[in-house]
């Protein structure tokens, strides 16, 4: 096997580090995700991206115990991420919720927990409660409440970081006026078609770093449309891969690196996997950049499909 490549870390605003590829695992199936998170860990990854709602937890964590128990990698050389789910929000259950995550995935704390989307949803044994009619039944908790929690989980030494998701500049504004311990990321969707430019220089502002979830636009997504645009095809892509003997994926991964995100590109693929992180020996022109810029069209490809017409809907407002 060919040298494992080397991952940068960026520093969150609790001073921890945080490489700034991860390894997504949102639709990788059971039988499939445990191989993936060893290739990824043998390909130099040191960031995994995982969350209650992906079902998949308990394999996430044993293909980052293997390694350990390989002697490939040590605990604390691997940066964990998971999220907790809309109907865990009410604040007596987020600690049992992040406990839940801890126990699926076999670990004694995680890097990073979110908060995963800023509605609450109402509690019980469904993930998406629903009516009668197929409408998503909401709880009315607040956010603010709900991240008092997830401090607690710092504080009880569950967790060593946490942030948010799916939020916009106004819930984050108010977030930040409430806070004790500030939330160092906000993952987002965040790919060519979507840059996410305001939202970025809003965060950036604020010490906030942005991962970027479906950097590569997703091409598996379930209710993708025939003829719909495919970023990995546009010949303006490839014709800068091209120039640098890169694949189009390399190009935007490396597009959102430079712009000050940290991607989280998902793939069971081994060699996707491998190709995915070997975009650290090249630097994009600002020309290049300027001519991926172009592509934006506010493309949110991975909307909220079931809370519409909750009041913290993230995606009403232009960011």
């Amino acid at each position: 096997m060919s040298q494992p490549s080397h991952c940068p870390t960026i520093k969150l605003n609790d001073g921890r580090n945080f490489p700034v590829l991860g390894l997504g695992t949102w639709k990788s199936k059971p039988g499939e995700v445990e191989q993936a998170v060893k290739d990824a860990i043998d390909a130099g990854y040191r960031h995994i991206d995982g969350a209650f709602f992906y079902d998949n937890e308990p394999e996430v964590g044993k293909g980052v115990k293997a390694k350990i128990a390989e002697g490939v990698i040590r605990r604390e050389d691997i940066f964990i991420t998971s999220k907790l789910w809309n109907t865990f929000h009410r604040p007596d259950l987020v600690v049992d919720a992040c406990r839940q995550s801890l126990k699926n995935f076999g670990l004694d704390y995680l890097d990073l927990y979110l908060i995963h989307w800023p509605m609450a949803y109402e509690e019980g044994g469904e993930l998406f409660p629903t009516n009668p009619d197929g409408s998503v039944r909401y709880s009315d908790v607040d956010f603010v409440d709900t991240w008092k929690e997830m401090e607690k989980c710092v504080q009880l030494g569950l967790v060593k970081s946490i942030g948010v998701s799916n939020f916009n500049s106004k819930q984050l504004d108010r977030l930040l006026k409430s806070c004790t311990i500030r939330p160092t990321v906000n993952q987002v969707e965040c790919h060519a078609y979507l840059n996410q430019r305001k939202l970025i220089d809003f965060c950036n502002a604020r010490n906030i770093i942005i991962t970027a979830y479906s950097p590569l636009g997703s091409p598996d997504r379930p209710w993708a449309k025939p003829g719909d645009p495919n970023l990995l095809e546009d010949p303006k892509v490839k014709k800068i891969a091209q120039k640098y003997s890169k694949s189009p994926a390399q190009v935007i991964l490396r597009y959102l690196i430079q712009n000050g995100t940290v991607p989280i590109p998902k793939s069971v693929s081994k060699q996707r996997i491998v190709e995915n992180i070997q975009i650290f020996d090249f630097e994009l022109t600002s020309a290049d950049m300027d001519v991926i810029d172009t592509f934006d069209c506010n493309g949110r490809l991975i909307p909220q499909l079931d809370g519409k017409d909750h009041p913290e809907y993230p995606f009403n407002i232009d960011f």
